[in-house]
């Protein structure tokens, strides 16, 4: 087992093997300037390529909490930084009121109650800038290209310095910063000052052999003649212009799906009745079918 933190892009990739992921030449080394720079990495792709696994390997390697900021339209600061929890706030008022400690001269007493920790919900990011012992987190902002552009502008200030303002409160800093990942399946363009502040790697889908060995890894119960074969054609089906081609986690599905049905090797038979295991849209089904299942297995070399 390599340790952490890694002194080269080798021991990232072995790291991160270790853990159960197989990075590429240059993802290990982007995933190493990220950890040496102490600079948020942003992985852009294609969805299903692996991007968030890289975030959750790096927690297990680390031995760092993952916290997870999963981005949505119109996500805010409450969602993302602290609220307050009003509910709790209310039923404090009321029980002082019913105690008798809501008087006029605890006015003020009582109203520092109300904004002090025990009523602050913390968030991922605050969550993530203060983290109190142990190991520092891995921040994951998720999908980000599905947030505001305005959200996006106060991330980036977040990411700047890695501090939170909670004017009630005070400042909160992170002594070391977390180890942060940010994930887009570029539905938008992220803005070129996020890009900046940020560590770039654009993740491909593996090649062959790359898939073959993550099929091995994640699926060891699977026949290495099955998980060729299914490596290979879903590459194939990555070129055929698909709406949603299939991502590795479909591969993966397809490999257990056929193995669990009994197949040793893929048939026309077999492919037809999975394929909603690694397409996952009627239309590309539709096409595939109509392209013929055999014409797909001839590409891939399997002969009936």
């Amino acid at each position: 087992m390599v340790s952490y933190p890694p002194t080269s892009v080798d021991d990232v990739r072995a790291g991160l093997e270790d853990h159960g992921y197989l990075p590429d030449e240059g993802l290990a080394t982007s995933v190493f300037l990220a950890i040496r720079l102490r600079r948020p990495l942003l992985l852009e792709g294609e969805a299903g390529v692996g991007k968030t696994e890289v975030a959750k390997t790096l927690s297990r390697w680390t031995g760092g909490h993952l916290i997870r900021l999963q981005c949505y339209e119109g996500i805010d600061a409450a969602q993302a930084v602290y609220e307050w929890d009003y509910s709790r706030q209310l039923l404090h008022l009321r029980t002082a009121e019913a105690t008798g400690m809501a008087s006029a001269d605890n006015a003020d007493a009582l109203e520092d109650e109300l904004y002090s920790a025990r009523f602050l919900v913390r968030r991922p990011l605050l969550q993530a800038v203060d983290y109190g012992e142990g190991p520092a987190p891995v921040l994951l902002i998720d999908e980000v290209d599905r947030a505001d552009d305005e959200f996006e502008a106060f991330l980036l200030e977040i990411l700047s310095d890695y501090q939170v303002t909670v004017p009630e409160l005070g400042t909160f800093r992170a002594e070391v910063p977390p180890l942060c990942v940010v994930t887009s399946n570029r539905t938008r363009d992220v803005h070129d000052a996020l890009k900046r502040r940020c560590l770039y790697h654009w993740v491909e889908h593996p090649d062959f052999e790359r898939e073959v060995r993550i099929v091995q890894l994640k699926a060891p119960d699977v026949p290495a003649r099955l998980a060729e074969q299914v490596a290979r054609a879903a590459g194939e089906l990555r070129e055929m212009g698909l709406y949603k081609p299939p991502g590795i986690a479909e591969t993966l599905d397809w490999a257990e799906a056929l193995h669990l049905l009994g197949a040793t090797g893929l048939d026309e038979a077999s492919v037809a009745a999975t394929l909603g295991a690694v397409l996952k849209y009627r239309e590309d089904q539709q096409r595939v079918r109509a392209g013929g299942i055999e014409a797909l297995l001839a590409s891939v070399g399997v002969v009936p």
